[in-house]
């Protein structure tokens, strides 16, 4: 008895142990930017955690960008946190995180990006990024040869909630996409490649931007999350369809990229023509991911959420129950034989 006692905070444990979906918080409660593993930026003045505004418990991050600001020696000028997650193909996440765009923040025909997923190249346009241009919010995926797959009008002076399900492959027939915009599915889950071949992604959240803008531009982020369920990053009782409008044409915006040719891709996806790829520097020039920190890939994350440590316990509790009834069993047939 006293031996499945002190079992009893394992058997405690269990429920603990299934329900632990949330791979990563990137939600700056901390008061700082240590739940992030890199900065890229001119001056620490331009990511700032603050308390206001914010979406979600006590701090958020301020996000400001000046022409001219380029702390990676690149095109464009920018000021972004990169969380090097490296999720491997066939992995599987709920990314949830909300944007504020301020009543002043820029309207420019040129690029905006303000979250996207990179590869591990140093140039090219990402594989899966959120930008605006004029005063549209768009999805791409796929790069420079990929296209938009949302759009939706930008509204200011208030927090864009976006929830992104994503699975990780090179394979357009195995990754996909599903978006969540303000509480509404407003992308359909949707099969597409959303990594190059043998490259894996990052996250950047932050501000980059074409340099010809010239107007001070500030965005504020926060409650980051990964995690393995809907349930964990956006209440069910709030999802609701959104009307999904016929694809238009749209014009190019401008957009030129880093000037680097794009890294190697998938065989491209029959899909609309879109407008020129944004693009992106990557990470410091000369760095790769092994000099940041991170080890060699061995096997990736994947949604199983515990699940394996969860069979080990369980199955560990019952050897040990099953043992504790074998003992008078045997204690009985050793006192028959000495009578």
């Amino acid at each position: 008895m006293k031996r499945l006692l002190r079992l009893a905070p394992f058997a405690l444990l269990l429920p603990t142990l299934a329900s632990a979906s949330t791979v990563w918080k990137g939600d700056f409660e901390t008061g700082n930017l240590s739940q992030w593993d890199r900065e890229q930026s001119v001056s620490s003045s331009r990511l700032l955690v603050v308390s206001s505004p914010v979406r979600e418990g006590r701090y958020a991050l301020k996000t400001t960008v000046r022409q001219g600001d380029d702390p990676i020696d690149s095109s464009g000028n920018r000021n972004e946190l990169l969380y090097l997650d490296r999720e491997a193909p066939g992995s599987e996440f709920f990314y949830k995180w909300s944007t504020f765009f301020p009543s002043n923040f820029p309207r420019s025909p040129k690029w905006q990006i303000f979250t996207q997923w990179h590869h591990a190249g140093s140039g090219g346009s990402p594989p899966l990024e959120f930008y605006v241009v004029d005063d549209q919010l768009r999805l791409r995926v796929g790069g420079s040869s990929g296209k938009i797959v949302w759009r939706a009008p930008l509204q200011r002076a208030q927090w864009n909630d976006f929830v992104l399900h994503v699975k990780w492959s090179p394979d357009p027939k195995v990754g996909f996409i599903e978006l969540y915009h303000g509480g509404k599915r407003v992308l359909p889950l949707m099969k597409v490649a959303t990594q190059y071949s043998g490259q894996r992604n990052y996250l950047k959240l932050g501000l980059y931007r074409d340099a010809s803008i010239s107007q001070e531009g500030v965005v504020f982020h926060d409650g980051v999350i990964q995690a393995t369920r809907l349930e964990d990053v956006m209440p069910a009782a709030v999802v609701t369809e959104a009307p999904q409008p016929p694809p238009e044409p749209l014009p190019d915006d401008g957009a030129s990229g880093d000037g680097d040719p794009p890294p190697e891709q998938p065989e491209p996806i029959a899909q609309e023509p879109s407008d020129s790829p944004p693009g992106t520097g990557g990470i410091v020039p000369g760095d790769t991911l092994a000099e940041a920190g991170m080890p060699p890939a061995s096997c990736g994350a994947t949604s199983t959420g515990g699940t394996p440590l969860l069979v080990a316990a369980a199955l560990t509790l019952v050897a040990l129950i099953g043992r504790r009834k074998a003992a008078p069993a045997y204690a009985r047939r050793s006192r028959s034989r000495r009578h």
